[in-house]
């Protein structure tokens, strides 16, 4: 963290380094509130944050997995809620305007392969993803857009670590991936990933909300990107990809009927949290 401030202060950046536990919504809120308190407001989230575990449901203990979903998906959910407010005082419409990248995969079966506890808790954070797009478009909120972002090179099964800040499914160098065992000429460097942020974040909001991308093909798709060969880690090398070329829409022919739509939160409250 403080190697990463130092960085963007020398890039000429300001940066404001807090240390925050996602699983307790109150730290959640301390954190935004010194972010606006310092910046005045808020425009983009990156949620970054993660736990990993790859196991089957077998060897997988309820602590673990009872880890991966706080810091997960209910991290996710409690950092957007947090910060939603704010990204809603944005823009002269009362619509608000910002950007959210959430670090999760597309959906689609062979993720779940001996992960399956992992698995549900990023498809839940990619489902957040989708969920509200649909709201932002129902509510004519334009200028916001909400993106997940995951990786599509390859690495071995040895570079992961139980971290998952850095090095989810992907050849990514970072302190996680400085394994002995690793071949090094399967990593690449964070600046695609970075790099691909920084697109989306810069993207039309109709080009990207709701979106489940990878970094390689947003790269190619949005800003003509053709050599990746400065991302490899070892010149000349080719990481491989693991990610699928292709995944299911998960659309249907009746994607607009909702039928008879609820919402909880106008019914009368008859019992309390």
């Amino acid at each position: 963290m403080v190697m990463l401030v130092r960085e963007i202060n020398e890039a000429g950046g300001e940066a404001l380094a807090l240390q925050v536990d996602v699983r307790d919504f109150q730290n959640i809120e301390d954190m935004v509130s010194q972010t606006i308190k310092k910046y005045g407001q808020l425009d983009v989230l990156v949620y970054n944050s993660g736990a990993i575990w790859w196991a089957t449901v077998e060897n997988t203990p309820m602590k673990r997995f009872q880890l991966m979903q706080r810091v997960n998906p209910e991290g996710l959910y409690g950092t957007v809620q947090a910060c939603l407010p704010h990204l809603y005082k944005n823009g002269e419409d009362g619509k608000g305007r910002g950007r959210i990248v959430v670090i999760s995969p597309p959906i689609y079966s062979r993720f779940l392969k001996g992960k399956t506890a992992y698995a549900m808790g990023k498809f839940g954070m990619s489902a957040l993803t989708m969920g509200m797009a649909v709201d932002f478009e129902r509510e004519g909120r334009s200028n916001l857009a909400i993106t997940s972002l995951w990786p599509a090179a390859a690495s071995r099964p040895q570079v992961f670590a139980l971290n998952d800040i850095a090095n989810r499914r992907q050849a990514i160098e970072s302190a996680a991936t400085q394994n002995p065992q690793t071949d090094r000429a399967e990593l690449r460097k964070p600046t695609i990933f970075s790099d691909a942020v920084l697109a989306i974040i810069n993207s039309p909001t109709q080009d990207v909300n709701g979106r489940c991308v990878l970094d390689e093909d947003f790269l190619r798709e949005h800003e003509g990107l053709t050599d990746f060969e400065k991302y490899s880690l070892v010149p000349g090398s080719q990481p491989r990809r693991i990610m699928p070329k292709k995944f299911p829409t998960l659309l249907v022919e009746e994607q607009d009927d909702e039928g008879r739509r609820m919402d909880s939160a106008a019914l009368p409250r008859t019992t309390k949290l």
